[in-house]
């Protein structure tokens, strides 16, 4: 499972994508292996943190992945930058090309629209700011719905921070089972 990561990321975004397949890793049914990957061997988040991640994408075998999670992040923090790069573009090309899932929180769903594989298809982003972004999101083409998570076929996007637990257990969902699922969320305290 490789999260692919931009300068400017949201902490909390991709720290819960982290943490809910890191648990599955650890106490799941079925094991799911983490990699986080970005375009320079040192990072900053939105709220300044800086980052290393796993590996730098030009040295990452992209196929070897079962999935691509990607979390948002904050403009005045460098995110498009990275995000809207060729590199950045192509890495989500490759993963729809191959039909494996493709999960984006918030704004994330930009960059996922921008590499052109959300044309005709429905998704959602960030939901305030007068709805600049979901303008954004259609400007690329994608049918924008007003859900707070919206899946179409293998890609799921979301509307806000808030979301990033649930895209978590749905991607767990997606590439282990609905029981994996459960049992993790079960262990991490989400359901009695």
């Amino acid at each position: 499972m490789l999260i692919l990561l931009a300068d400017g990321f949201e902490l909390y975004e991709a720290s819960a994508l982290i943490d809910v397949l890191g648990w599955a890793n650890l106490f799941g049914s079925e094991p799911v292996e983490v990699e986080t990957a970005g375009l320079k061997e040192r990072l900053r988040c939105t709220f300044g943190f800086d980052v290393i991640p796993d590996s730098v994408l030009s040295h990452v075998d992209l196929m070897s992945f079962d999935a691509l999670a990607i979390p948002g992040g904050f403009e005045r923090a460098g995110f498009y930058r990275d995000a809207y790069s060729p590199d950045f573009m192509e890495v989500i090309r490759k993963f729809e090309e191959a039909g494996k899932p493709i999960s984006a929180i918030c704004v994330a769903a930009l960059p996922v629209a921008k590499s052109g594989v959300l044309k005709g298809r429905n998704a959602t982003t960030y939901h305030l700011l007068e709805g600049i972004r979901k303008k954004e999101l259609g400007s690329f083409g994608a049918n924008v719905l007003d859900d707070h998570i919206v899946r179409d076929k293998n890609i799921t996007t979301s509307s806000s921070p808030s979301t990033a637990i649930k895209v978590a257990f749905d991607l767990l969902e997606r590439i282990t089972s609905k029981e994996n699922a459960d049992h993790v969320s079960m262990l991490m305290g989400f359901c009695d």
